[in-house]
């Protein structure tokens, strides 16, 4: 009999049309919705088919006499994780880092159910490698490693805390000037600026990279490699005036080190992980925050070569 891991757990999100119809209600509404603005339902439907097609084939790898759970996006900060669960997101990539967080330890693989209408950079495997992939977590054997990610970690200093896989946001929950103190490599400056990001080198493909091309970064020097223990952090347009300055606006922050910051915004300075606004952390006028590799990592399964 063949080795079984514990439980497979199942990730998932909702698609583009299933998003749709949860706000319209029925197909017809969606339908004529998109219409009266010149969209049209049927790419959505496309990618619904592709998505629901591979989260099946998934689905149907599975041994029937294998344990497993399937979970929600939305459900994520409610589901309790098992130390010896495998995860398996069955997604686009922004899954991965959606669920990372939640991990400490567990196997994380992440599989493209559509190759056709995402890209594949951190769900890398095709469906029909579930089977093979279920092996490998059960038994170490098969062409496959595992490749642990550097994750970040921002600590508040009343002890709340985010974890993110691609990068950490300070800044102002409006359109307005973010205002603090930044502190790094015994140097400090008083900033205003659309808000500051620290990225490891897993986001060094997202947000970082857009920053960095803009501002004229070499990203191979600049930007960590994902399994390095070093981060990125660079501040989005600083404005120099009497009161602020825009010398420390880019750097690398090692293992053992920290980014530390202190608020000079008296309301809606806010901090969140990966793009997820709604988990977001307050960060007002005296609160400080310290920004820094986490102890904990991402162990993800890629392909051996």
């Amino acid at each position: 009999m063949a080795k079984r891991v514990a439980r497979i757990v199942v990730v998932t999100r909702k698609t583009p049309l299933e998003l749709v119809l949860e706000r319209h209600g029925t197909h017809g509404q969606a339908k004529f919705y998109l219409s009266t603005r010149g969209q049209s339902i049927e790419p959505l439907e496309r990618i619904h088919a592709g998505v629901t097609n591979g989260l099946s084939a998934v689905l149907r790898a599975l041994p029937s006499d294998q344990k497993y759970a399937r979970v929600d996006r939305d459900e994520l900060d409610r589901f309790l994780f098992a130390p010896d669960d495998v995860i398996m997101m069955v997604g686009q990539d922004g899954l991965v880092p959606n669920v990372a967080k939640y991990l400490d330890g567990q196997l994380a693989i992440g599989i493209n159910p559509d190759p056709a209408t995402y890209d594949g950079v951190l769900c890398r495997f095709p469906p029909d490698a579930t089977a093979a992939l279920l092996d490998f977590a059960a038994s170490g054997e098969g062409a496959f490693a595992i490749r642990p990610r550097t994750m970040a970690e921002a600590l508040r200093e009343d002890g709340q805390r985010l974890l993110a896989l691609n990068e950490i946001f300070v800044g102002h929950q409006t359109h307005q000037s973010a205002r603090y103190k930044i502190t790094v490599d015994g140097k400090s400056e008083r900033h205003s600026s659309s808000g500051l990001i620290c990225a490891t080198g897993t986001g060094a493909t997202g947000w970082a990279r857009s920053i960095a091309e803009q501002r004229g970064i070499n990203i191979k020097e600049g930007l960590p490699d994902p399994t390095t223990p070093s981060l990125a952090w660079f501040v989005r347009e600083p404005f120099p005036s009497v009161a602020t300055g825009t010398a420390l606006n880019f750097g690398v922050v090692a293992a053992g080190q920290a980014l530390e910051l202190l608020s000079e915004m008296g309301e809606g300075g806010t901090l969140f992980a990966d793009g997820i606004e709604s988990d977001r952390v307050e960060f007002a006028s005296g609160q400080s925050l310290r920004i820094r590799v986490a102890a904990r990592q991402l162990r993800l399964v890629v392909p051996e070569k």
